[in-house]
């Protein structure tokens, strides 16, 4: 089922992801600690919310973001944080850039649907100038650091097969530390990023985890009696405080490294 998995509408996606995305990318960018002034490469730039973030904090000189859906791309354009913000559409596996017109080149949550990721790693060494960094963060989703795995554990042990990315082992650390040093980049590090997001509640919760294109296609197939009983299930299995609200915490992987000299 993984190859089913796209992303063409910005704003499903912003619910859904967005927010999970800013809340990884808050810690990475504070570790890459990167300098002001940069020209920075977004791959896989979906509707921006990454390329939001560069620019709110790293004070760059430009942004560009590469991504193959236009629906991504369309509403990428709209944010009110990205207006000096470049994105056009593009292929991870094959840039259209220049060899080291970057200083920084980036994949946020993106890696394990590149078909192959080695090329994609590859591509972004090829643009950045030597000294450069390039890097990326994924949800370690073979170890259950999905966002949604309350509801994709739920839906395997109902006998369902579990939507992943057709790439996922490539977000495992020792995948990560392997397609870096493969491409010669150096000065390679790693780490773990947890997050954590509170929603209002159950409910908030279920609407923003089942729209798109991971598992959303599943919950929609399902009969009224069970969704109920998935519902039920995904309910006792996450944690609610007094209040109702429910805390939901995940797991990526990042990396970084730099074009040698």
């Amino acid at each position: 089922m993984a190859e089913q998995i796209r992303f063409d509408d910005g704003a499903a996606y912003e619910r859904m992801m967005g927010a999970w995305s800013r809340l990884a990318g808050e810690v990475f960018l504070d570790w890459i600690a990167p300098e002001s002034g940069l020209k920075w490469l977004d791959v896989g730039c979906g509707n921006g919310a990454f390329s939001e973030l560069i620019m709110a904090k790293t004070a760059p000189v430009s942004v560009d973001g590469v991504d193959p859906s236009e629906g991504q791309l369309a509403y990428a354009r709209t944010r009110r944080g990205t207006e000096k913000a470049r994105f056009r559409l593009g292929d991870a596996m094959a840039l259209p850039f220049a060899d080291g017109e970057f200083d920084a080149a980036m994949m946020a949550l993106v890696i394990f649907f590149v078909p192959d990721p080695a090329k994609g790693v590859a591509e972004m060494r090829r643009v950045v100038r030597p000294g450069g960094t390039v890097g990326a963060y994924a949800w370690d989703i073979a170890n259950g650091g999905f966002p949604m795995q309350p509801i994709q554990t739920e839906l395997q042990l109902m006998g369902f097969a579990p939507v992943r990315p057709p790439q996922v082992d490539a977000a495992r650390l020792d995948s990560l530390l392997a397609l870096w040093n493969g491409a010669g980049l150096i000065d390679v590090a790693t780490r773990a990023i947890e997050v954590e997001r509170v929603f209002d509640d159950f409910d908030d919760f279920w609407a923003c985890s089942t729209l798109g294109s991971t598992i959303g296609p599943t919950i929609r197939s399902l009969s009224p009696t069970d969704l109920d009983n998935l519902k039920k299930r995904v309910r006792a299995r996450v944690r609610q405080d007094a209040n109702g609200r429910v805390d939901s915490r995940s797991l990526a992987n990042a990396i970084k490294g730099r074009v040698p000299q």
